[in-house]
């Protein structure tokens, strides 16, 4: 660390604190298990160590005693003190919670929250069987000013909570002081710590307990080795005989070697803060590293993100494409609806009307039509055609979410989204409902736009004898043509309706106004449908992560950055 301020040390890692906060790793991708671990520790790391070190420089020294079940840790801090202050039961696992051992002159720095600030404090008792998320507070003046000692649990614990409890407390150390034995300094799991705490820049000192006389050389250069290999040469390391207790303790003897190395870290001021400078340091070193690989999950989590977000964009394209294209195929204007169009203008007459020229039937088309039940013709043909654009609606509305689902088991982390919520593959149940309603508010806003055109067209008796409801009708079907708008064309769907429908709408308004109506009622439609469509999506997009994750990356990296340079 440099001379910068303390406080904007302290401002920056609160700053990282909160954008970690908005971090959320919510699919199930491969990795993301060990990613959110990460994430907790880092979280805890800063809630529990860096934030309050850098508040607190000259706080006292805390050093944590950890290690495997059995290894005697609890004995160690016991005979450090001279008397019995932590339990070392008998019974596996023998500490449940964790006691914390201070001066009665440093009680201010660790009653209230500035340490481990999740974890209740308690005073009194011993420990054995407390809630493991408290901390006993145990004031005691044989512990010297400015050093404080906290027994762990066992690191390898049955119980999970006890382990996740030692690891925090881990990360809350200035010094971690790692209590092993002859038999088992080679286990595995004290030593994923160990190579944590390298990591971390954790400084640690080694106590190897209860070793045989006879082997204490060998054993004890065997794990010098061990530690040199895996970056933890300047380590010390404390043996321990494996020798009678006395009282419960170990004899004087045998401890007095780390007894005066701790009594000079607490008397020597320049001593005690480099270890708490190299710790801090190394904790800060290691931000860097941390913060990219969780930016790393938050990027796979994106990538994860935009395939299943696309997978259901995708298929609701489709939909909407699928009734574009029905709208302009013909497809509409077959079955009841040709039925019911034939009803509407005849059969025969009319249609041989069109050959005889389009100035011809302006002026007839109006007395044709006098003798036929225009206005139920006109809602038979209108309900036909209601009821055909709201199956072609729903056809789409239908196989988009089955044909999203579908999609996402083949995207990372989409098969547990699909399983965890299979009524996705349906559509709402308001689905329906909603198509039809659509429908009819499309219908009507139709009737709008012929009562506009014809106010501004000023129409005679060819419009009065259609009237706004039969026009309406007519532009539907032109609507729902490929040859809509295309003046002289003479190839029509359904047996020349289209055609048919057109020729009387151009002999109303003109060929020029009838393209600009059809292509205003075919646009409504389809922005109607894909606001329908798109509302349908939301609900399965609500269960794909919705935060920007772009700007939630960025902000994390912003906050490293600066927490690099306000060291």
């Amino acid at each position: 660390m440099n001379d910068a301020p303390a406080s904007t040390l302290l401002e920056s890692l609160v700053g990282l604190r909160r954008a970690i906060a908005e971090v959320r790793l919510p699919l199930q991708i491969d990795g993301v298990q060990e990613a959110r671990r990460q994430c907790e520790e880092l979280t805890a790391q800063l809630d529990d160590y860096l934030i309050p070190r850098a508040s607190s420089l000259d706080a006292p020294l805390l050093a944590v005693v950890g290690g495997s079940t059995g290894a005697g840790k609890s004995t160690l801090v016991n005979s450090i003190l001279g008397h019995q202050v932590t339990a070392a039961g008998v019974l596996r696992p023998t500490t449940r919670a964790s006691t914390l051992i201070h001066h009665p002159g440093d009680i201010d720095w660790f009653s209230g929250t500035r340490v481990l600030p999740g974890l209740a404090r308690t005073t009194g008792g011993s420990g054995e069987s407390a809630d493991p998320r408290t901390v006993r507070l145990v004031s005691d003046d044989s512990l010297p000013q400015g050093l404080a000692i906290l027994d762990a649990p066992d690191i390898d614990s049955v119980v999970e909570a006890n382990r996740d409890l030692a690891r925090q407390l881990l990360g809350a150390a200035d010094l971690w002081i790692f209590v092993t034995t002859a038999a088992r300094y080679a286990d595995a799991v004290p030593w994923q710590l160990l190579h944590q705490a390298v990591a971390r820049g954790t400084s640690v000192a080694v106590v190897l307990n209860r070793v045989p006389s006879g082997a204490m050389a060998e054993v004890r250069a065997d794990l010098a080795g061990m530690l040199r290999d895996n970056g933890l040469g300047q380590s010390p390391i404390f043996a321990v005989g494996e020798v009678p207790l006395v009282d419960g303790l170990l004899p004087a003897s045998e401890i007095s070697r780390i007894q005066s190395w701790l009594q000079s870290l607490a008397a020597d001021a320049f001593a005690r803060n480099v270890v708490i400078r190299r710790t801090l340091d190394g904790a800060l070193d290691s931000l860097a590293g941390r913060v990219d690989q969780l930016d790393a999950a938050l990027g796979a989590q994106e990538a994860a993100t935009v395939s299943l977000r696309g997978a259901v964009d995708s298929a609701y394209d489709d939909a909407l494409t699928h009734v574009g294209d029905g709208m302009r195929d013909g497809t509409l204007l077959r079955g009841e609806v040709l039925a019911r169009w034939q009803e509407f203008v005849g059969t025969g007459e009319l249609l041989r009307q069109l050959d005889a020229g389009v100035s011809r039937m302006r002026d007839r088309v109006g007395g044709f039509l006098k003798g036929q039940s225009a206005p139920a013709a006109t809602e038979q043909l209108g309900e036909a055609l209601q009821d055909g654009v709201a199956a072609l609606i729903l056809s789409g509305g239908t196989s988009a979410p089955a044909t999203a689902v579908r999609a996402w088991r083949l995207i990372p982390g989409g098969a547990p989204l699909a399983d965890a919520n299979p009524a996705l593959a349906h559509p709402s149940e308001q689905f329906t409902a909603a198509a039809q309603r659509l429908v009819r508010d499309w219908q009507n806003g139709l009737l709008d736009l012929v009562r506009s055109q014809a106010g501004n067209k000023r129409m005679t008796a060819r419009f009065l004898a259609f009237g706004v409801n039969g026009i309406a009708v007519l532009l539907m079907l032109v609507t729902f043509s490929a040859t809509a708008g295309l003046t002289g064309a003479e190839v029509g769907i359904a047996g020349g309706s289209a055609v048919v429908a057109q020729r009387l709408l151009e002999a109303v308004f003109g060929d020029q106004a009838v393209r600009n109506l059809s292509e205003m009622a075919r646009k409504d439609l389809l922005e109607r449908v894909e606001a329908l469509y798109d509302s349908e999506a939301a609900r399965l997009e609500a269960v794909v992560q919705d935060e920007d994750i772009a700007t939630v990356r960025h902000d994390l990296t912003a906050a490293t950055k600066a927490v690099h340079a306000s060291r």
